[in-house]
Order: C-alpha cells, then sequence, then structure tokens
C-alpha cells in the first residue's frame, strides 16, 4: 500500500500512518557517500551509491505506466473548469521576495474567481502582500538569513563547515518557527482585520514543507506550485544535481537525481517535521515515504515557466502542468526625478542585480561590477539589492533601490542578475538579453535554459565570477544575435496566459463534487451532520443558520474532510514487513524503558534547580502576539496553547527549599508508571496490531511481484473501515486464491499456450499460498488496525478541536455576512426538514460542544 490523497475512490493506493515504518539509518557515511555539496552550492551525486543503485532498482515500481503521453503544449488547459465554489485559500511560500512575486499575480487571479485569499510568508513581506489587495499572515522566518544560507547549503543540506559552526541547528529552529507559522496561518483570525479565516484550499511552493501536513490535518486539497522542476523525471537531472559519469544510463541517472537530493534533504529536515507534526496531532512520517511523500500522494503540481521553452516531460502524469510563467499586474510607479534624468541622459543602460541574495563579501562584488561596467563600456543601473551593493559615484552607474522590474526592464538595453524565475521572466518577457551568474536552487536552470536559446551566454557561476568573465557577457548581450533571440522569445510568452493557466490547473484539480454543501451547493462543505445514520454535508453558513433556528445542534456535527489524506509505507512480502514491524516494535521499547529510567531523573533534577518566576515566563511555549500576526481579540487558540495556558504551576515546586518531597516523589513515580505504560502499549500494539499487519499486507501485496495487481478497499481511518476492509479482504482473497489455481493455468494457456499454462499454474499456486494467509490473518489485522486509529483519534483531538472551535466561528461570521434572502432561507430550512423527515430525526434545542 502506498499513500494516497482520496481514500474514498478505492481506486487508488492507499496508505495508513498506523503500521510502523521501515527501518533507513541515515549514518554521515550513507549521507557522504550519496553526496556532496560543493562550494558553489551544487550537489555532486555519487550515482553509484548505494541510495542512488536503490532508487535505480525501483524506478519502474515508482513510475506511472503512461500509455497516452501528455501534450508538450497547455493544450489541456485550454478548457475551462467551472468553479462555482468560493474558496478560502492559503497560499503559503517560504523564499525571497522574486519567490512571493509571482503568487502574488496568481493570489490576484483567484480573487476574480470569486476565492478569499490568503498569503502567508515571512512577515517582510507584509507590505508588499497588502499592497496588492490579498490577505497577510506571518509565518516568520527571516529570508534574507535564509538565502545567505542557501548559498552554502541548498535545500538545507549541510556542509561541513556549518554543521560544526551549529549554523544547521539554528536554521532547523527556523524551519520550526515557519512550520508553525504555516499551520497557523490555516486556521487562525486575519492579523488585522481579525476576520475569522479557515483554509478550504492549500497552494504552496515545496520549500515552504508544512503543506501536505497541514492538508492531511485538515483533509483538504493541496496543490504545489513552482519554479524549478520537483517532481522525477528522465527528461534533465534536479535543477540542484551534478551528475557524476557513472555506467547508470543517463536518462535512468536523471531520474534518480530527485530520489536522491530529496533523501539528503529529509536528513535535514525529517526529525523538525517528524517533531511538528506530533504537536498538530499526526503521527510521525517514516523515512522511507518522507522524501517522495508528494509523489507518493500524487499531489497535483504546476510549473511556472514557458512550456514554449521547457515542454512537460512525457513521464510526467496528467495530475502535474506546466503552464506559464506568473505575471502579476503592472504596478503604478512614478520614478524619482534621478532615475528619470539618467535615463534621458544616454543609450538605455544595462540593469545588473542580485535581489535577495546575501553575498558574504559584498564590496568584492560591487568592485567586480563596477569595473566591468567600465570596461565594457556601458551605461549601467545597479540594483542594491539586499546585499547592499553601492560603489564609488560614477555618472554610467545610477544605484538603483526597489524598483518594479516590470516597468524597469522596459528601459534598460539588458539584464544581468542570479537567475530566479522571476527576474528572469520579466527580462525575457521584455525581449531583454539576460546574463545569469547563478548562486544557487534553480538559477543554474534557467541560466542554461537561455543560453540554449541564444538569448544569453553561458552561465558565469558566482563562485568564478570577475570583471572579464562579467565583462565579456555584457558585450555578448548587446550583439544583434543575442537581441533577435530574445525577441522571439518575448513574442512567444506574449502569447502565453500563464497564470490563467495555473488557476485553471487549481480548479481542474480539485475534488469539487466532495467539498459541495449538500443543502447550499455553491458553498464549500466543512460539517458533516452525524445525528442519523445518513451523513449531510453542510457548509459553514448553512450549518451556523441551522444552530440560529434551533434545528440542529453543535454536538452533532463532526467536521468534514474533502481531501482525506492517508501515509504509510508500501509492503512488499510479508518477510520484510513483519521484520519492519517487529523492528519499530523493539525501538519503540527500548524508548520506553529509557524513558522509565531518564523521565524520573529528570523530574529530581528538576526540582533541585531553582527556578525564578522570569526563568518559568521566559521558558514558556512560543506564543504569538499581536505583532507576530494574531488577534489579541481572538477567542481560538490551539488545544495545545490553551492546555498550557490552563495548566497552573504550584508556586511551591519553583524553589528546592520549599519543594515537597513527597510531590517530587509523586511526580517521579508517575513518569515511572507513564513509561511502564508506554512500553506495554508499545509491545502490545506491536504483537497484536502492527506485526499481524505487516504480515497481512505483505502476502496481499505479494502478487504484485509477478504483474498482479492486488484488489483496493477505502482507507482504514476507523474501527468501522478496518472491519469493511478486512471483511472484503477475506472475502476476494479466499475466492481469488483457491480459484486461481485453476484460472490463472487457463488464462495463461490461452495468451501463451504450454509455457503460459505453466506460468499461471505457479501464479496460481503462490495466489494461494499469499492470499489465502492474507484473507485469515487480516479478518483480525485489518479490524484491530482500525480499533487503533479509532483509539488514538480520541486521544489526539487537541488540533480536531481547535479546527472545530475555528469552523464554527468562521461560520458564524461567513452567516453574519451573507445575505440570505427569504428564498435562500426557506430552501435551507425545508431541505433540512425534508432530510430530518427521511431520516427519522427531530430537531432539538442547540447545546454548544466546542
Amino acid at each position: 500500500m502506498g499513500a494516497t490523497a482520496d481514500s474514498g475512490a478505492g481506486k487508488e493506493d492507499t496508505g495508513l500512518t498506523a503500521p510502523p515504518p521501515y527501518s533507513l539509518v541515515a549514518d554521515n557515511g550513507l549521507i557522504e557517500e550519496s553526496g556532496n555539496v560543493q562550494a558553489n552550492g551544487r550537489i555532486d551525486i555519487n550515482l553509484d551509491s548505494k541510495i542512488a543503485r536503490t532508487l535505480a532498482k525501483i524506478i519502474d515500481l515508482q513510475q506511472e505506466d503512461l500509455h497516452n503521453p501528455p501534450p508538450e503544449y497547455i493544450d489541456d488547459l485550454k478548457h475551462s473548469t467551472t468553479c462555482d465554489l468560493n474558496l478560502n485559500i492559503v497560499i503559503q511560500i517560504v523564499g525571497s521576495r522574486g519567490d512571493v512575486q509571482p503568487f502574488i499575480a496568481l493570489g490576484n487571479a483567484l480573487q476574480k474567481h470569486g476565492h478569499r485569499v490568503r498569503i502567508a510568508t515571512h512577515d517582510v513581506f507584509a507590505n508588499f502582500v497588502c499592497e496588492s489587495g490579498l490577505e497577510f499572515y506571518p509565518i516568520g522566518g527571516d529570508p534574507a538569513e535564509l538565502m545567505a544560507y542557501m548559498v552554502k547549503n541548498p535545500g538545507l543540506i549541510p556542509q561541513m563547515k556549518t554543521l560544526r559552526d551549529g549554523e544547521v541547528q539554528r536554521k532547523q529552529a527556523m524551519v520550526a518557527t515557519m512550520l508553525d507559522g504555516c499551520w497557523r496561518s490555516c486556521i487562525q483570525d486575519d492579523p488585522l482585520t481579525h476576520e475569522p479565516f479557515v483554509a478550504d484550499a492549500i497552494i504552496a511552493n515545496p520549500p515552504s514543507f508544512a503543506h501536505v501536513h497541514c492538508a492531511q490535518a485538515l483533509g483538504i486539497p493541496v496543490h504545489l506550485m513552482f519554479t524549478m522542476p520537483w517532481s522525477s523525471t528522465k527528461a534533465f537531472p534536479h535543477p540542484l544535481a551534478n551528475l557524476n559519469p557513472s555506467s547508470m544510463d543517463p536518462r535512468t541517472a536523471n531520474w534518480v537525481s530527485y530520489g536522491v537530493v530529496e533523501w539528503l534533504t529529509w536528513q535535514g529536515l525529517g526529525d523538525v517535521i517528524n517533531k511538528w507534526r506530533t504537536s498538530i496531532d499526526l503521527e510521525p512520517i517514516p523515512a522511507t515515504i518522507g522524501p517522495s511523500l508528494p509523489e507518493a500522494l500524487k499531489v497535483p503540481h504546476t510549473y511556472c515557466w514557458s512550456p514554449a521553452l521547457v515542454p512537460k516531460p512525457k513521464d510526467w502524469p496528467a495530475h502535474i502542468d506546466v503552464c506559464g510563467f506568473f505575471f502579476r499586474d503592472s504596478p503604478t510607479y512614478s520614478p524619482p526625478s534621478e532615475l528619470t534624468a539618467f535615463l534621458q541622459a544616454g543609450p538605455p543602460p544595462v540593469y545588473i542585480g542580485f535581489g535577495s541574495i546575501v553575498v558574504e563579501n559584498p564590496q568584492k562584488l560591487i568592485d567586480t561590477v563596477v569595473i566591468a561596467v567600465v570596461r565594457s563600456g556601458v551605461r549601467a543601473i545597479i540594483s542594491k539589492g539586499w546585499s547592499g551593493l553601492v560603489g564609488s559615484p560614477n555618472p554610467n552607474i545610477y544605484y538603483i533601490d526597489d524598483c518594479p522590474h516590470e516597468w524597469l526592464f522596459q528601459h534598460v538595453a539588458a539584464v544581468v542578475h542570479h537567475g530566479g524565475a522571476g527576474t528572469t521572466a520579466c527580462g525575457l518577457k521584455n525581449g531583454k538579453p539576460t546574463a545569469i551568474v547563478p548562486f544557487f536552487g534553480d538559477q543554474p536552470f534557467w541560466g542554461s535554459m537561455i543560453f540554449r536559446a541564444g538569448a544569453g551566454p553561458k552561465t558565469i557561476p558566482y563562485a568564478s565570477l570577475n570583471f572579464q568573465r562579467l565583462s565579456a557577457a555584457i558585450e555578448f548581450c548587446l550583439t544583434p544575435q543575442a537581441r533577435e533571440a530574445a525577441h522571439k522569445i518575448s513574442l512567444k510568452m506574449h502569447t502565453e496566459t500563464g497564470v490563467d493557466n495555473a488557476v485553471e490547473s487549481f480548479h481542474r484539480n480539485l475534488p469539487m463534487d466532495k467539498m459541495r454543501c449538500a443543502i447550499i451547493p455553491t458553498q464549500v462543505a466543512t460539517w458533516k451532520y452525524k445525528k442519523s445514520k445518513r451523513s449531510l454535508s453542510l457548509s459553514r453558513a448553512a450549518a451556523q443558520f441551522l444552530i440560529e433556528n434551533q434545528k440542529i445542534d453543535e454536538s452533532h456535527l463532526d467536521l468534514h474532510y474533502p481531501n482525506p489524506i492517508v501515509i504509510e509505507n508500501r509492503r512488499w512480502d510479508p518477510i520484510t514487513g513483519m521484520i519492519s514491524a517487529a523492528t519499530t516494535t523493539g525501538s519503540s521499547m527500548l524508548h520506553s524503558t529509557a524513558d522509565m529510567i531518564y523521565d524520573p531523573y529528570k523530574h529530581y533534577k528538576r526540582s533541585r534547580s531553582p527556578r525564578p518566576p522570569a526563568e518559568i515566563s521566559k521558558n514558556t511555549p512560543y506564543t504569538r502576539n499581536v505583532a507576530d500576526g494574531e488577534s489579541s481579540s481572538s477567542s481560538m487558540q490551539l488545544a495545545g496553547q490553551e492546555l498550557l495556558e490552563d495548566r497552573s504551576v504550584p508556586t511551591d515546586a519553583l524553589s528546592p527549599r520549599d519543594q515537597n518531597g513527597f510531590l517530587v516523589a509523586g511526580n517521579m513515580l508517575g513518569a515511572t508508571i507513564k513509561g511502564f505504560g508506554k512500553f506495554t502499549g508499545s509491545y502490545f500494539k506491536g504483537v497484536v496490531v502492527d506485526i499481524p499487519h505487516a504480515a497481512a499486507e505483505g502476502f496481499r501485496q505479494v502478487p504484485r511481484l509477478y504483474g498482479e495487481t492486488p484488489k483496493e478497499y477505502d482507507a482504514i481511518q476507523d474501527w468501522k473501515s478496518g472491519a469493511i476492509f478486512g471483511g472484503r479482504n477475506f472475502v476476494d482473497g479466499m475466492a481469488d486464491g483457491f480459484t486461481g489455481i485453476f484460472t490463472q493455468p487457463v488464462n495463461g494457456a490461452k495468451e501463451e499456450g504450454a509455457l503460459g499454462a505453466v506460468k499461471g499454474f505457479a501464479k496460481g499456486t503462490i495466489g494461494l499460498a499469499t492470499k489465502v494467509p492474507s484473507a485469515g490473518i487480516g479478518l483480525v489485522a485489518y479490524p484491530f488496525q482500525g480499533i487503533t486509529k479509532s483509539i488514538e483519534a480520541a486521544f489526539r483531538s487537541n488540533s480536531r478541536k481547535a479546527i472545530a472551535r475555528a469552523q464554527l466561528k468562521c461560520g458564524y461570521f461567513e452567516s453574519a455576512r451573507l445575505d440570505m434572502g427569504v428564498e435562500l432561507r426557506d430552501k435551507v430550512l425545508q431541505s433540512f426538514d425534508a432530510f430530518s423527515f427521511s431520516s427519522g430525526y427531530v430537531s432539538r434545542a442547540p447545546r454548544h460542544a466546542y
């Protein structure tokens, strides 16, 4: 079983969170063997490493069979998908201003379709977002510091120097803050207007990292959009990867590079992400599925580059689109008089700027740039950027602060920059020859694309930049050939509507049938009315209206999950599955044993250490205030915060002089009992649930090894679905196991004669030996799996309760804002009365449950 974002279809590979992960130990030797981060921020991938060889073996199992290759252009996005649902959409972005800017254009386009759009990104971009008419939510993190780190460590994959300096730990702490901010952006009030907000869908760039996990907690659709390829393909390697010579097929090596880069990235972030997942009541992700989670879940992707320049690879499935560059509407801009005078004083200058890049030695960089400009005999506009590039006064050089590229690039002869996707797109759209000085990330990707098209010289990696190379690059950009190539690209790009295509891709991938309110079909269903045997999907406003009219009460509402996401390792056979389950069970028991010893010691040590009140206040877990983007009047807090707020700390526990010895002993005993409880729980869960489930699932998946696809059922999410899964697997397993011994040889004989009959007999024998055991073991294992999930859901309810409170609050706000005329009110009441009558339910006076 794999991982899926749609457990209700019954056709997709499904996955579950409860079974134990396969063991994957990421020691330093394995990491160093797989790839090394170079001084220029690229990753040299060793294609002969253990990870690369393993990925090469499973390439055919991971990729879809594409009988109908995707079109090379955007014909599949020309058909408009009608979306009459008005969604609350949060767009989560981690990166520089150039990463945020394309999503401003997307957000404005989504607003035109009636959606409410919130941009969740770094605090420093608040004005930039709000000035565009979009809602803003701060997620924390310092993009300048992050960009400086990424120059040396792409994807948070560290070099040894940064490990020694402790810089990785600091960046991991920053990532943890951003993960928390992304989660809050899904359910917290608007920090300025205090209007309630709960996301109905998530759009994100992959480096925001929280996207899939937030979507899993909320049960809503998620769509990834990015400016560089992040999905495995044989067409070209990962943009961060340098492939060393190897005997491996080049196309296979391209595909493997994505898995290796993702695996290395997970080593730096996996622990941070899993720790954060537990804070929102999600189970940790196994190391074997974590790096490839979006691909395993088949999360829709939209790539924001021109398909006329880089066509969609033929091995990308239908849920991956290439739509064109994102361009926002040109902002209104009045240049300062000094800039106007400079532009009018001579021929069009060359623009040189490195945007959000922060370099270690800005003085050396500006000296190189100025010498190259003087040597080339051109006029130049140099952007100060985040590195603060300012050189000596020169009548032929203008140092500029922040200025819209849409306006500025119309007035220059060529552009020289770091190769950010947004800057690249803007330069090409304006027909300007472009020279790229890449630092990290997708920048070399765009540089090679421009060189291939003839619109610019070969890239000059920042580490090898000098005034001679830069001067030659500027001179190349001013040649007639470069101008003609850039002009041709510009003509192609003016025929594309990248933002509109991205909106179409987003709408086309929404499970709209599962998102509709049963009473008001144009509204998003967020509640499931659970009073009767039949469920009724209700929108926030419809539920609030029914509550106000005493038709329902809050205790009869469950959260509705239109896009349930379930994650689990795929089992291939019973042997490795049971070994993995047993290993994980043993590891869990070992940790619990350590807790029985160490946790009491921590209580004892804490009691011996005086803690003044100021220290307690300082060590209180991080809570956002109004400045951080949370309304001071908001009554909606995460359940974990509320527990901290409600927890009282006895003053006599703060000083060893006043410490009650019996209280310390009680705390130590409680910690021991808690550890013993974990130990016992791990043992029984492993023996009764995990190992039998791994065996049943391993037996069930064995037929895949000879080309037969096991029947897929709805994912196990509770005791009821577990019982259904076990029952159906028992019936089908027994039937197919005993009949296959006869039908497989017959079918084989029809296809291949005597040889086919022999093969069929072998398949039937294997099927009998695997399907029948799976049926028998699964009759107990799958229901127990469901019972385990139900128990875990009962104890892990803090986030669910926080979401429910946020939905109720948002429903009250939307109901008050919505002008429900008499006709709509009557329709809501009549529809609900008809449902109640058919279900035999009599309405009751409301009572508050959340």
